[in-house]
């Protein structure tokens, strides 16, 4: 970004529920400029582009050399080149989870950030949650984690199994707070509506001893994102919808063992407002990003490794 100008040039590809909001977001922040919308459907980039007074595109192509950043929220099958003809012109790239349908693709866009010095984020929205960043105030070393992700039915995120939908937003998380190799895996999932995983079940068995069971549906009859943590220290409940956490400690006292409650407070922030302007922060300031491409590997690894052992009983 060429240092006399004042603004962020901003594209946004994919101009359909999620990319609407990154628009939202991106308009009510400073340094930064929307100059174009882009979507295969033509109608639906013209319909932002009314709404956001920019330019609109059916081929993303037509925003290189237009745009100093961009955010990525088309479908996952695409992300691999959509993100990689942006990075090959320079171009900073905010792109939604996972980072890649594969470990080769996101491998080649993690080499051209790097090469290139460009900031390359993956949107794990849930890291920016109030809650999950109360969290790291208090949390000690995690003995057994349970995680449960219920959603109602829709056509979107179906193109992928619900692993990479939904579950991937809690390996992200886990593997954040647990920071040790997985060592063991159970996995079971069905396909119901679609034709991939919608219901899923996974046991994970870290080098450190914990233990995680997780549970990812997109047919429930109810929304429910929750994650609780037990430590040797304390119990740490995330309830990642109503943006809360309960965090009780242990301690000794004259009577014996007590448990207490811990005093922490989730801040007051809007998850993806937070998600993007860190984006904007690392592209302004040409700073890493808080949730890298590397780490964006990780859990895409893992999902995958899942994904095997669901369909074949055998671990990669």
């Amino acid at each position: 970004m060429p240092l006399e100008r004042n603004k962020l040039r901003i594209g946004v590809v994919g101009a359909g529920h999620l990319g609407n909001h990154h628009l939202r977001k991106y308009r009510d922040m400073d340094h930064c400029e929307i100059v174009a919308v882009a979507d295969v459907l033509a109608e639906r980039a013209q319909s932002a582009a009314a709404t956001f007074s920019c330019a609109a595109f059916a081929d993303h192509k037509a925003l290189l050399g237009q745009v100093d950043a961009v955010s990525i929220a088309v479908p996952t099958a695409d992300h691999f080149k959509v993100a990689r003809d942006f990075l090959a012109a320079g171009v900073d790239v905010l792109i939604e989870k996972p980072i890649c349908a594969t470990l080769a693709e996101a491998d080649d866009l993690i080499a051209l950030a790097r090469e290139k010095r460009l900031v390359l984020q993956v949107g794990f929205v849930e890291r920016f949650n109030p809650a999950v960043m109360a969290l790291e105030k208090v949390l000690g070393k995690p003995m057994f984690i349970e995680a449960h992700r219920l959603h109602p039915f829709f056509e979107r995120g179906t193109d992928v199994d619900v692993i990479l939908d939904l579950m991937i937003h809690d390996l992200d998380i886990i593997l954040k707070f647990v920071d040790s190799p997985v060592v063991g895996m159970e996995a079971v999932g069905v396909a119901v509506l679609s034709d991939k995983i919608d219901i899923s079940n996974v046991r994970l068995s870290f080098a450190s001893g914990c233990v995680a069971n997780i549970t990812a549906s997109r047919i429930s009859a109810k929304t429910m994102r929750k994650i609780r943590f037990f430590c040797p220290d304390g119990y740490h409940a995330v309830d990642c919808m109503k943006r809360e956490v309960l965090s009780l400690g242990r301690i000794k006292t004259d009577q014996g063992q007590q448990i207490v409650p811990n005093a922490v407070e989730a801040p007051d922030h809007d998850p993806l407002e937070e998600e993007i302007r860190s984006f904007v922060n690392s592209a302004w300031n040409r700073s890493k990003p808080p949730v890298s491409g590397e780490d964006a590997r990780k859990s895409l690894k893992l999902a995958i490794e899942i994904i095997q052992k669901m369909k074949t009983g055998e671990a990669i």
